[in-house]
């Protein structure tokens, strides 16, 4: 794909140069038309050694002494190497001009000689000028182009990272809740312990791309609450309002909301009273909304039953994958019994870059 495109881009070069230098050369046909339609081709020849001039001095500074010389940071060598090929030049046409087809008629006062050398050196100064503007606006894009090739490379390696970060802290997390189920409930271990062949299965082969269907993304966290409501005792209300277009074509990033998830299961929930959690995820034509209210329990700092990377990565992930094209926030009540967390996501604003 990226060498197609490369041809492309040489192809609308060449045809460019070849368009503009065919307006220069015929420029000299309106000042050799003859009354009768015809053109002096004799005079054409003549009066065209202007462009071609202009067209030598443009070619040897485009291919020679612009990337070997210039590029090299060589600018004494460039202009020296400049200032001889254009007083050649200008000597040249000033010979050339010399034998003219017709003399000048006598009782036309002629200009001093000086006034066309500068004319002439003037043209070529231009030329040299246009050569550099070109092939350093070239160069500039060709830089920038791999400059942005490299920020992508190495911001899919840090993504890369990131996932394969999470997905041990994921199972780190889950293993630790079929754990404690084992002690008082084998029935439903065993059955979490079917839920999480599930789970694993999304985040071993499905979790690899940059993006995935927002639907499948969806079925996982579906998949996730309940074999997290397998542990959780009766006294512990959990609610859940997915709002998702029925053939939604929406891509997202994998995992991006399940530490949201984890952190209201291990804050929102107590041993001795009654608990909420209610995860809310809608879709509409421009967002996405993930909406995590739930009773607030702040564990205290002795336990270390999570490491608390996850949201740490919730925050990384969000400013690489979607830059400038999301919106998190996150408060607590005034009587400090709610937590809330909403993250806003616009897709139609990032997936053009990868």
């Amino acid at each position: 794909m990226k060498h197609t495109i490369n041809i492309t881009h040489r192809t609308l070069e060449i045809l460019i140069h070849i368009t503009c230098w065919g307006f220069v050369f015929a420029f000299p046909l309106f000042f050799t038309q003859r009354n009768n339609g015809s053109i002096n081709w004799s005079a054409y020849i003549h009066h065209s050694i202007v462009p071609t001039t202009l067209f030598i001095i443009f070619y040897i500074n485009y291919f020679l002494l612009i990337p070997f010389i210039l590029f090299k940071e060589k600018n004494k060598e460039f202009v020296f190497s400049n200032i001889v090929l254009i007083a050649g030049m200008a000597i040249g046409l000033h010979y050339w001009n010399s034998f003219r087809l017709m003399p000048p008629p006598t009782d036309r006062p002629t200009p001093p000689p000086y006034i066309f050398y500068l004319r002439d050196i003037a043209s070529l100064i231009f030329s040299v000028g246009l050569s550099v503007a070109i092939r350093m606006s070239i160069r500039w894009s060709e830089t920038e182009t791999a400059r942005r090739e490299a920020v992508k490379s190495r911001t899919e390696a840090e993504l890369k990272n990131l996932r394969n970060q999470l997905n041990p802290h994921f199972l780190l997390n889950t293993l630790n809740n079929i754990y404690a189920l084992i002690s008082f409930d084998t029935d439903k271990a065993q059955q979490a312990i079917q839920e999480l062949s599930k789970l694993l299965r999304y985040v071993l082969y499905d979790n690899q791309q940059m993006f995935v269907p927002l639907k499948k993304e969806i079925d996982f966290i579906c998949n996730y609450i309940e074999l997290m409501r397998i542990r959780v005792s009766s006294q512990v209300s959990i609610t859940t309002n997915f709002d998702i277009k029925p053939e939604s074509h929406t891509f997202i990033a994998p995992l991006i909301f399940i530490s949201l998830i984890e952190n209201a299961f291990k804050h929102g929930i107590s041993s001795t009273e009654t608990s909420f959690i209610d995860i809310s995820i809608t879709e509409t034509d421009n967002e996405i909304c993930c909406t995590i209210r739930n009773s607030n329990y702040p564990k205290n700092q002795t336990d270390k039953s999570g490491s608390g990377i996850g949201l740490e990565q919730v925050k990384k992930r969000l400013e690489l994958v979607y830059p400038n094209a999301y919106k998190w926030d996150k408060y607590v009540s005034k009587d400090n019994k709610e937590y809330t967390s909403t993250i806003k996501i616009y897709p139609n604003n990032t997936l053009n870059k990868y």
